[in-house]
């Protein structure tokens, strides 16, 4: 595969972008989301991968790009209702430190935390509350395990109320949540383009948390609420590629582009241009500068 390559306005590999106070006056940071961990060798975009998805490499890419890891932990809930079958914190971490010192370029890995939605609640038979903890649990145990590691804490909730409790719970566990260079918020990802998103991240915002990064955010969530966000990440593309024809010069590659590099390259400059009259605007590398 040919290396993507161009001008983009995005952090060093392995850095977090922090934000000035208040507002971002910057687009954020877009990771996009992907099942093919070989991308990591092959592109310029900063991509989101699924632990999932690398743990059985035995021979893992050395990334050119900017990346984090997902800790598949919408999978594990919603499969299980627990995360009895993933791994042990332990494991955990040493997979982390595995990835950041043989891929390189890791800016952070999310914590095996406990999402909200009601599905997820109705399947865990647990409260808020619970899962709340439970997350804030995860992010002891890994830095316990590897203090070293850049997991960075997640809040959950499902009201603005219960994010903000959610923090509270980080200040009495001892994580100083304003010291962060990264917080994520979770349990978003189905509801951003409502006023719900916007209010919890405002409040988070109001409380001094500015350093965001929303998981699962896609066209619209972004126009809505970027300027609240330091990042955030989306496989939206995956699913509208396979309900869409697949591009000139892919039809006799693959049935439909929902795992195509170029796809996905095109639909990142959508995304980056759909910003464009709130947010300042990098310049944008050829999505047809690589194979599918």
């Amino acid at each position: 595969m040919t290396l993507i390559t161009g001008s983009m306005l995005a952090p060093a590999p392995g850095t977090i972008p922090a934000p000035g106070p208040g507002a971002n006056t910057a687009s954020p940071l877009f990771y996009v989301g992907t099942h093919h961990p070989g991308w990591l060798a092959t592109t310029a975009m900063p991509l989101f991968i699924s632990d999932r998805r690398l743990r059985s490499y035995k021979t893992l890419p050395r990334a050119a790009t900017t990346w984090a890891l997902d800790s598949g932990a919408f999978t594990e809930l919603s499969r299980h209702g627990n995360w009895d079958h993933g791994p042990a914190p332990r494991q955990y971490a040493a997979r982390i430190r595995r990835y950041r010192d043989h891929i390189g370029h890791l800016a952070w890995a999310a914590p095996q935390d406990w999402m909200c939605e009601p599905a997820i609640l109705a399947r865990t038979g647990l409260t808020i509350a619970d899962h709340q903890q439970r997350t804030i649990a995860s992010v002891l145990a890994l830095r316990d395990a590897d203090p070293g590691l850049p997991v960075i804490p997640v809040l959950q909730g499902w009201s603005p109320s219960d994010y903000l409790r959610c923090a509270e719970a980080y200040d009495r566990a001892g994580i100083d949540l304003a010291a962060e260079p990264v917080i994520g918020i979770g349990s978003i990802c189905r509801r951003q383009a409502t006023t719900q998103t916007e209010l919890i991240l405002a409040a988070l915002h109001a409380r001094g948390l500015a350093r965001l990064h929303g998981f699962g955010i896609k066209i619209q969530g972004l126009i809505r609420c970027g300027h609240l966000l330091t990042s955030a990440d989306s496989m939206a593309w995956s699913f509208a590629a396979r309900h869409q024809p697949p591009l000139p010069g892919c039809q006799t590659r693959h049935r439909t582009c929902a795992n195509c590099l170029r796809y996905a390259a095109r639909w990142y400059t959508h995304v980056r241009t759909s910003l464009t009259s709130t947010y300042i605007q990098p310049p944008l590398f050829d999505p047809d500068g690589g194979d599918c």
